[in-house]
């Protein structure tokens, strides 16, 4: 049997939208999964009365420059708007507008509805549409922005400064997650290293893990460990740069592709968990952290035959001792040779007869290939 790539490793999920898919994506590969949304990303949790104000707000002006941020933002928008009575006009005066797109979503979103970009950056960040417009003399022209979940109101200050009126419309806000244990729990595996890696979707989910992590008195636990042994996988450098306040290194992949993300952990986390591999008695034995694969399937060892294999492993095909594999055994195990012997027998169980040999009078030791 083949090893799955991420065969042994625990992964975080902070996701709150497309988790189904990532979670797949992962299990598929190998990964024991712990779903812990950051957030609560609703679409249809809007406030109407406020997002009604801001589209007449936007019809009541000719608009210069409109700038679409998120396909699932539009969509909601111009949902909404169809519900009022106001799609066909809203979509026509857009229409009427120099249109900007962050990324290929939005452009998506914009083709639905029968509207064309002028342009869209090749990085699908939001900062590169800013660096877009500043370089032009923006005196006088109305640009209407449509928010992503987080407050753009200081990037709409920016442009105010460089001559433009600028109007935000917020469809929808990031929230924090319904249930918050399930975040409190995965902080507690990030602080004592139980997971190998966490993956990031959005940048607001960083702030709302650190902000929870805050809570619970584990943040320093949580940066050292990213700092030291958990690695922080983001979607892409706009999510990533929200670890730099941190001070926590993070990796991302050239193209903000969930898909690629998961690539890229199915390479980064074997070649940083420096597991042991080795040939014993004729099958692959591989440990990946706490994780026992053998053949590439995960073995299950309770911790007396757990501490046993590990103390083979010091130096595999060296006899060990009874003695030494006792004083290796976990606290309130029986304190006698015959609870090694146990404990062989259960390893073996697990493992094959024939993966643990006994050495007549000396110890026991590892079958590995010579």
């Amino acid at each position: 049997m083949s090893e799955l790539p991420l065969s042994g490793f625990r992964i975080g999920v902070t996701a709150a939208r497309r988790a189904e898919e990532q979670v797949a994506l992962l299990e598929r590969r190998g990964a024991s999964v712990v779903h812990a949304p950051a957030l609560s990303v609703d679409p249809n949790r809007i406030d109407e009365p406020a997002l009604l104000a801001a589209t007449e707000q936007v019809l009541a002006q000719p608009v210069d420059i409109f700038v679409a941020t998120t396909g699932i933002g539009l969509k909601s928008w111009f949902g909404a708007a169809e519900r009022w009575g106001l799609l066909a006009d809203l979509t026509a005066h857009v229409a009427g507008a120099e249109i900007l797109a962050r990324g290929p979503k939005s452009v998506g979103a914009l083709r639905r509805l029968g509207l064309r970009e002028l342009w869209s950056p090749e990085s699908e960040e939001f900062e590169d549409v800013l660096a877009h417009l500043r370089g032009r003399d923006l005196t006088g022209l109305r640009i209407v922005v449509q928010e992503h979940g987080q407050s753009l109101s200081m990037a709409a200050h920016a442009l105010r400064r460089l001559g433009a009126e600028v109007t935000t419309v917020a469809v929808y806000r990031v929230e924090g997650a319904a249930d918050p244990e399930p975040m409190f729990g995965l902080i507690e595996d990030i602080a004592e290293r139980r997971v190998d890696a966490v993956t990031f979707t959005a940048a607001p989910a960083i702030a709302a893990m650190m902000e929870a992590a805050g809570t619970t008195g584990h943040r320093d636990e949580v940066v050292g460990a990213f700092q030291a042994d958990v690695i922080a996988a983001c979607v892409g450098p706009v999510t990533a740069a929200a670890f730099e306040m941190w001070g926590v290194p993070s990796i991302y992949p050239e193209r903000s592709r969930l898909a690629a993300m998961v690539k890229q952990l199915e390479v980064e986390l074997p070649s940083r968990a420096g597991g042991t591999s080795l040939d014993v008695a004729g099958h692959t034995l591989l440990l990946h952290g706490d994780a026992v694969l053998l053949d590439g399937a995960e073995v299950k060892l309770s911790p007396a035959p757990y501490a046993v294999l590990q103390a083979l492993l010091v130096n595999p095909g060296t006899v060990v001792s009874r003695r030494d594999l006792l004083a290796a055994l976990p606290s309130g195990t029986a304190g006698s040779e015959h609870a090694v012997e146990m404990a062989v027998a259960r390893l073996r169980a697990a493992l094959g007869t024939r993966c643990v040999q006994t050495v007549v009078k000396r110890g026991y030791r590892l079958a590995v290939a010579p």
